[in-house]
């Protein structure tokens, strides 16, 4: 163990948080021979006998009341393994969403210096602008600006100019300031190609994404924020992850199997993350409400010197527990891994 915690110490610095695993084994001790365990499960996680009547968004899905949230403040505590200084983001293009609830979202597209990876944010409310779409580019025309989505308002039929729309009835967005002082929800969210496309029954992914939208689609909130990183199976990458659900098939939970795979517990990183928000506007003291279950994110997606301030975190229950078991997930596979997040990874479900 102290060979892999060593390694896990020297990943470079994007690597942020650092898990340092507490199985008590050396990774050599692992065995794939070794089956499950003969001593009986925890208790079942996602139907518990008591619901507790006050975790956020206790409701089901088609209540319009705001989660709760929990105030944070991270000033004192001690700060993950960051990068020194943010990546440089840029969005290239952003078009308008209309989705199968009837909320409108606008997705916006990504590029940046430290992977070529087209990361994405999903964006609720027509107030939140990216000032790197907004800039002007040298030798562009008005259809250029439209083009790429870089337009106020709402583009319609005939339309020639971005700056002004001559639709009365189009959106009109309000200042900054008045749109960061009322904190719209932020969620991060890491791809997950299994649970958002594949149906798959052994993660709460989807979950999480549709609850997201449907938070910051209601007509009470201000508005909000999915940045949509492309960092598949917790930063190991999509055949990795598939090989490691074949190592939990066979007996291990999902961090004794990635470190199996020589691989960090959680080696996702959030600087593009935090970038995403500042270009977003959502840097300075008014701070963001975080939806997260994860403590560890709430100081990495602040930045290494506090650009984005989280002043409040929303915790993410499973929609079985908010419904009593007559929603959601339901499968052994789920409730192992909802086990091991709280238990090995510190994940605070309420």
């Amino acid at each position: 163990m102290r060979a892999l915690t060593g390694l896990m110490r020297d990943l470079p610095s994007h690597v942020s948080p650092i898990y340092s695993p507490s199985t008590g084994k050396d990774v050599s001790e692992f065995s794939l021979d070794n089956g499950r365990s003969e001593s009986p499960p925890p208790p079942n996680l996602v139907s518990p006998a008591f619901t507790p009547p006050s975790t956020p968004g206790a409701g089901t899905p088609t209540t319009h009341k705001e989660p709760r949230s929990i105030p944070v403040d991270t000033a004192s505590q001690r700060p993950p393994k960051l990068l020194d200084t943010l990546p440089d983001v840029n969005c290239v293009v952003r078009a308008r969403i209309p989705t199968v609830t009837g909320a409108e979202m606008f997705l916006h597209l990504y590029q940046n210096n430290v992977d070529d990876k087209e990361h994405l944010a999903i964006v609720f409310g027509n107030n939140i602008r990216s000032r790197s779409l907004d800039a002007p580019r040298p030798g562009e025309t008005e259809m250029d600006r439209m083009i790429r989505g870089a337009y106020a308002g709402r583009l319609h039929p005939g339309r020639t100019s971005s700056r002004i729309d001559p639709d009365p009835h189009s959106p009109t967005s309000m200042p900054m300031d008045q749109v960061i002082s009322s904190s719209p929800l932020v969620r991060i969210h890491s791809e997950c190609y299994t649970g958002e496309t594949a149906w798959s029954a052994r993660c709460d992914c989807g979950e999480q994404l549709d609850e997201a939208a449907r938070l910051m689609s209601l007509p009470s909130s201000p508005g909000g924020v999915i940045v949509y990183l492309r960092q598949e199976g917790r930063g190991i990458g999509l055949m990795e992850k598939l090989k490691a659900y074949n190592v939990q098939d066979l007996g291990w939970d999902t961090v004794e199997a990635n470190l199996m795979l020589r691989h960090p517990a959680d080696a996702r990183s959030y600087g593009l993350a935090t970038a995403m928000l500042l270009d977003l506007g959502f840097g300075g003291d008014a701070g963001i409400k975080l939806l997260t279950n994860n403590p560890d994110k709430v100081r990495a997606v602040e930045g290494p010197n506090r650009e984005v301030i989280v002043k409040e975190r929303v915790a993410m229950v499973p929609l079985a527990w908010k419904t009593g078991g007559k929603k959601g997930i339901h499968s052994e596979e789920i409730e192992g891994y909802l086990r091991t997040k709280i238990g090995k990874m510190g994940h605070m479900l309420e």
